[in-house]
């Protein structure tokens, strides 16, 4: 059994980027580029009105008020407008490209029509109200670098580049086996005595899908090792990842990592001194990666948590400490003394910034597990800590 701290730098270090690939654009939000994302051309593609309002030449606005006539409109879009002769004008809105000869563009709250020509009472101002061409970017700009995720923003930035795919980091593909004979589907366990919905799966999915993964699949399996073999065997065909839920403690009929022993399972750990979460284990079958968590749905989401989130964000391209990021935060409550394991409370964080410990940490406490979303770090020895002490935080 190792520490928390050895573990986590276990899972870092098998944490590393799979290869590259091509995605639709569309398809790329939440990616992690594994190439740069270079504009084509320059943007504004040649000088455009940033306003809606009229086209002039300043030398037509010497002497006011001064009447132009209007001789054209120009709507955004349009390729090639005709140059503006002197003692004119033109209507142009927000995005048109503005004439040859035009100084500037003022805006229509400034200027009254009057039979087919434009009043100007007053002085402009300052602004020209112009996007000179390539005043955001030039063609060949590097406008994302390789390693930046696609966030909303990016998103932008990478279509206004005008492209349609871009080069990212192939999501780890995930399967989560759950095992265990009293398990059933949600919906039906209540029509058999004795059976328990099978919940820790969807959130492990949920937390897959929130760190990069691509989820290819879920498995049921009951504590026959023949049948779970042949499931083990099926995952790690599909999947990068293979997650196996419950049978992971020491009873006669736990098989969670014997199923993975034809495929020639390499441990890389085999419990950590955490609580909850004791019996989670990582290790390496048939050229894949294979996680071990508890069939408690508290020690699961909590053990997911803490080693699956950080390797699956690794293995998607993104920098797998900052799954790791804890900050630090005020109790509103109070928290007991630690024993010889590292202990992970679930918490909530309330309005004010602090963060109420939960009243129920037991490692099978559903309830308390939804309305929990931070994790109280507190180290193995520690004594108890009151309100208004700082304790470590991990967004849950």
């Amino acid at each position: 059994m190792i520490d928390f701290d050895d573990a986590a730098a276990l899972v870092l270090g098998l944490a590393q980027p799979l290869e590259a690939e091509d995605a639709l654009l569309a398809d790329a939000c939440g990616r992690v580029l594994a190439a740069p994302v270079t504009a084509f051309a320059d943007a504004p593609w040649r000088a455009v009105s940033a306003m809606d309002g009229y086209a002039v030449r300043d030398a037509d606005l010497a002497v006011l008020p001064a009447r132009l006539p209007i001789v054209d409109t120009i709507y955004a879009g349009r390729a090639d407008p005709a140059p503006l002769l002197p003692g004119t004008c033109a209507r142009i809105f927000t995005g048109a490209p503005t004439p040859e000869g035009a100084d500037r563009v003022v805006v229509q709250e400034q200027v009254t029509q009057d039979d087919g020509h434009a009043v100007f009472s007053t002085a402009p101002g300052k602004g020209r109200h112009v996007r000179e061409r390539g005043s955001d970017f030039r063609a060949g700009d590097v406008l994302l670098k390789a390693g930046a995720t696609l966030t909303p923003q990016a998103m932008v930035a990478a279509a206004s580049a005008d492209q349609d795919r871009v080069n990212v980091v192939r999501r780890p593909r995930l399967m989560v086996v759950g095992t265990g004979d009293e398990l059933a589907e949600p919906g039906r366990a209540r029509q058999t005595l004795g059976a328990i919905p099978e919940s820790v799966s969807f959130g492990v999915m949920a937390l897959a899908r929130q760190w990069g993964a691509e989820v290819v699949g879920r498995r049921r399996a009951p504590d026959d090792p023949a049948a779970l073999e042949a499931v083990a065997a099926q995952a790690l065909s599909l999947a990068d990842v293979v997650v196996v839920t419950g049978g992971a403690s020491v009873g006669e009929r736990d098989h969670a990592r014997a199923m993975f022993g034809p495929s020639g399972l390499d441990l890389v750990f085999s419990k950590v001194a955490i609580k909850p979460g004791k019996p989670v284990w990582i290790g390496r079958a048939g050229g894949r990666l294979v996680v071990g968590l508890p069939g408690n749905p508290t020690s699961a989401l909590v053990t997911a948590r803490l080693f699956l989130a950080p390797l699956l964000h690794g293995l998607a391209g993104g920098e797998p400490r900052t799954a790791l990021a804890w900050a630090w935060a005020e109790l509103a409550g109070d928290v007991p003394a630690t024993g010889e394991r590292e202990t992970f409370l679930r918490g909530r964080r309330l309005a004010d910034g602090r963060v109420m410990p939960a009243s129920n940490q037991d490692s099978g406490a559903q309830k308390t597990l939804a309305d929990s979303d931070v994790l109280i770090r507190r180290r193995a020895g520690d004594s108890g800590a009151g309100a208004g002490e700082r304790v470590e935080v991990l967004a849950l």
